[in-house]
């Protein structure tokens, strides 16, 4: 199947998916893609000793392993989905929240690593589940970042109050950085122990992090210049486009933090470009285009995370493991961000709640999938595949549809 076939069928699928949700189901999009997705992939498997049944399964199965998720997510979609959310982030709330959303990114997802990775590591003997703790530690990596996709999405139709809203959508767009960092140096690890130390560890976050800010911020300014020469939309928004996929190309190549560069370029576009290089009729043409492309992709990306499953491994113990990663990553969630607001108390007021809101708020999405599917291929491969995909949709499901619930009776509690 070539890849004109592929995108045909995923845009079709897509857009059937989103036509029922839309019409019968009536969730948010990306969750009511998603769960037509995975009502139809397990209806698929339980009834696939039925011929025709069985034929269409493998066909569908075949399609879900000529796509390479990780490739597709972290080198493709990523760039699109990042740029299209920091683009309306507003950089003067994000000022003002720095510190915790700094403390959060970065030492939170390196504590929630460490946290996650020991605790899985001394319960999943208990079903009979004995893994490395370095394997453990790589699942903390790519489950300790709270998915910006999926974060963006529910924000938006989360009535919180714009501090924690910003808090929770600057962690997000910034703690995938540093996951990745992690998880690819915590990989070598595991491919070649002792090659690499905790100090290498530390150098290597500095130099993505810092370079990746570095990078997105020339990119920026130099896509602003030239949006500010020019008075047509149909060329600046191709500017645009050409930033958000060349910036990420660009930060690869130069072995820094690509999603950091695509965030940094984006805030500073979305910005200083829109106050000082755009005419209303761009900014218009501009935030069209590219909430189109944000809805588009989070329905294919959102879709995939749901028909992932026919290509799976889900033996029963398998399950009890995922079942007990989700209550193992929402502990090291809740002590994380409790230990850093409570911390940063005596510096800034926070609002009532701010630590279940976080907590609850932190969600994962396709890119711990995405990195889970990148696992070389070992023992423990299937288990952390199986654990992250259950978190995963625990995430998306429980807490991405109750957000709005769990902030209304937050607020309730703390005026009583």
């Amino acid at each position: 199947m070539d890849f004109f076939e592929i995108v045909s069928i995923l845009i079709v699928l897509a857009a059937l998916f989103s036509y029922i949700n839309h019409q019968y189901i009536r969730l948010p999009t990306t969750i009511g893609v998603m769960f037509i997705a995975l009502v139809a992939s397990l209806a698929l498997i339980a009834l696939g000793h039925i011929t025709v049944i069985g034929d269409f399964r493998q066909h569908a199965r075949h399609l879900m392993a000529g796509i390479d998720f990780n490739k597709v997510l972290l080198h493709g979609m990523l760039a699109f989905l990042l740029f299209a959310g920091s683009l309306h982030v507003d950089l003067g709330d994000l000022a003002k929240e720095w510190l915790p959303i700094t403390s959060m990114a970065l030492l939170g997802t390196l504590l929630s690593t460490f946290i996650v990775g020991i605790l899985l590591w001394l319960a999943l003997p208990l079903l009979h589940l004995d893994i490395p703790l370095l394997s453990c530690l790589l699942f903390g990596s790519l489950i300790s970042p709270t998915d910006p996709i999926a974060v963006l999405g529910i924000m938006k139709q989360a009535n919180t109050t714009k501090s924690l809203e910003t808090q929770i959508a600057g962690e997000s767009l910034f703690n995938d950085g540093v996951g990745v960092v992690l998880f690819l140096a915590l990989l070598d690890m595991l491919a070649d122990p002792g090659t690499v130390t905790f100090h290498q560890i530390a150098l290597l976050l500095f130099r993505e992090a810092a370079g990746g800010i570095l990078f997105g911020l020339v990119a920026g300014i130099a896509t602003y210049q030239l949006l500010k020469r020019v008075d047509n939309y149909q060329v600046e928004v191709l500017l645009t486009l050409a930033l958000a996929m060349g910036g990420y190309a660009g930060a690869e190549a130069a072995h820094v933090s690509a999603p950091i560069a695509v965030v940094v370029a984006g805030l500073f576009i979305g910005n200083q470009g829109r106050h000082f290089a755009m005419s209303k009729k761009t900014e218009e043409h501009l935030d069209a285009f590219w909430e189109l492309i944000d809805e588009i992709l989070n329905a294919i990306l959102f879709m995939l995370i749901g028909l992932q499953v026919l290509v799976m491994p889900f033996p029963s113990r398998f399950l009890l493991a995922g079942i007990l990663a989700i209550f193992v990553t929402l502990l090291a969630r809740w002590l994380c961000v409790a230990g850093i607001i409570t911390s940063l108390r005596p510096f800034r007021r926070f609002d009532p709640g701010t630590i279940t809101v976080l907590t609850w708020g932190g969600l994962r999405g396709g890119i711990s999938v995405a990195m889970a599917l990148s696992l070389p291929n070992n023992p423990d491969h299937n288990l952390l595949l199986a654990v992250t995909y259950c978190v995963v949709l625990f995430s998306i499901f429980a807490q991405g549809l109750t957000m709005s619930s769990v902030i209304r009776i937050t607020r309730k509690t703390t005026r009583q």
